[in-house]
């Protein structure tokens, strides 16, 4: 057999190794009412929750159910923003890796004790990790913001999808709310009633409006944003020199802007230290854009590529991979499967079908998907997707390990099967190697193929 030994035994791994698994899984899920193995929308996300809703935006979250057939959850977020809005500071228990679909944002978040900020345009991903204080405010003119993220829960508290722990804002409520006064006076070394001003403002909500152009803007928010990177160092070296004036009017800019700079710098750790320096060492991982990169496969029918942890090192501590697929109209992927991880789509543009298989040969999913459908693939199992005939499939999405993927493409012309064709795969199928040789080089294309339509 010499070395198609190896790929026979991956082969029978492929078709068997998880069978026990999947019945242990559909044996489960049956108990609890949930999805049968005749369930044809299986591998489809459907479990939608708005968990951030204002007029500025809102944020919306598809639930990665659990079980034993997935060695990793990931949830699946859509951020939308109206122009000239931030999703307030704030941090998080889980890990998020964004990828901005459409529009232009500005995020900064903690690092390392200094505040980092960056412009994230279409295509760009960015990790932010569980704990990090940041802020998102979309920086597109007249355009609204459409970010997908994924949300990693294994660091999560267990409460809900995932728990937010605001800074500032009086709605949504501040962690600083449930101290007593005296304690955030002691920790400000501040009165109360300079307090009170950031504590016990209205807004309105987590997303608010900022800038002149909203009767509603949120000011303290709208000053922060104003700031360019160089201004706030300008600004913040200012504000400390500014303590000794004994004008009254400066007497009231000291207050403001001695309130502001304690809100900071409690916020932003060490952040306006940092400021007094010429230089600002920027240290932390910038963002790196997908559409960047040339494609890792393209044809005549379509294209793919793929991000991982040796392409955006933030993804290595995430163990999360970033693809993103796109099938001309009447064109399909032909059948495959990932032997590292699970996978997670979201079609972006367009409409197909996507057809999954158990490991014991039964059809596990086969049905329609559009614009917004999020799908899963368990690791090992084979799947297709095949574009409409009048549209093309348009699908981006996260797997469950930041290593080359390589996926195990079963059909085409460099395929796992066309590697093994030999006495051993043709006895396997109980025909003769010239018949095996005979359906194996009949298709000339590799990876995207054109597939047949209803009626051929």
């Amino acid at each position: 057999m010499g070395k198609k030994a190896p790929l026979l035994i991956m082969l029978l791994i492929l078709c068997h190794g998880v069978s026990m698994t999947m019945a242990m899984w559909v044996e489960e899920e049956d108990r609890s009412n949930g999805p049968s193995m005749q369930d044809k929308k299986l591998f489809l996300l459907q479990n939608s929750k708005r968990v951030v809703k204002t007029d500025a935006g809102e944020m919306r979250v598809l639930e990665s159910r659990g079980g034993r057939i997935l060695e990793r959850r990931l949830h699946v977020g859509f951020i939308t923003m109206e122009p000239s809005s931030l999703f307030v500071p704030q941090y998080l228990d889980s890990t998020l890796i964004i990828f901005v679909l459409t529009g232009e944002a500005k995020v900064g978040f903690m690092y390392e004790n200094e505040l980092e900020e960056s412009e994230l345009k279409k295509g760009d991903v960015y990790q932010i990790p569980a704990g990090s204080a940041f802020y998102l405010s979309n920086i597109g003119e007249g355009q609204k913001l459409h970010i997908i993220c994924s949300i990693d829960p294994s660091e999560s508290l267990g409460i809900g999808i995932f728990q937010s722990f605001y800074i500032g804002g009086g709605a949504p409520v501040s962690v600083f709310s449930g101290f007593e006064p005296r304690i955030l006076e002691s920790a400000f070394n501040v009165s109360g009633s300079e307090l009170s001003k950031f504590f016990t403002r209205k807004h309105e909500g987590p997303i608010v409006h900022v800038g002149r152009s909203h009767a509603s803007a949120s000011s303290i928010w709208t000053k922060f944003l104003q700031l360019k990177e160089e201004e706030k160092l300008h600004h913040m070296k200012k504000m400390m020199q500014d303590q000794e004036e004994d004008d009254v009017e400066e007497e009231v800019k000291q207050k403001t802007s001695w309130s502001w700079r304690k809100l900071l710098e409690s916020v932003f750790g060490g952040e306006i230290e940092n400021m007094k320096k010429d230089k600002v060492a920027h240290k932390s991982p910038r963002s790196c854009n997908l559409y960047d990169r040339k494609p890792d496969f393209k044809n005549s029918y379509g294209w793919s590529v793929a991000l991982d942890g040796s392409d955006y090192s933030p993804l290595k501590s995430s163990g999360v991979g970033i693809y993103h697929v796109n099938l001309k109209p009447g064109s399909m992927m032909t059948p495959h499967v990932n032997p590292r991880a699970t996978e997670y789509g979201i079609v972006i543009r367009g409409s197909g079908r996507i057809q999954i298989v158990f490991p014991n040969g039964t059809n596990a999913m086969d049905t329609h998907i559009k614009q917004g459908d999020v799908f899963f693939v368990p690791r090992y199992f084979a799947f297709c997707q095949i574009a409409s005939s009048n549209e093309p499939l348009d699908f981006f999405g996260f797997t469950t390990s930041a290593q080359k993927n390589k996926p195990q493409f079963l059909v085409g012309a460099t395929s796992l099967m066309k590697s093994m064709m030999g006495p051993e795969l043709a006895a396997a199928f109980g025909v003769s190697v010239d018949a095996m040789q005979n359906i194996l080089n009949a298709q000339h294309e590799a990876v995207i193929v054109p597939a047949l339509q209803a009626g051929q």
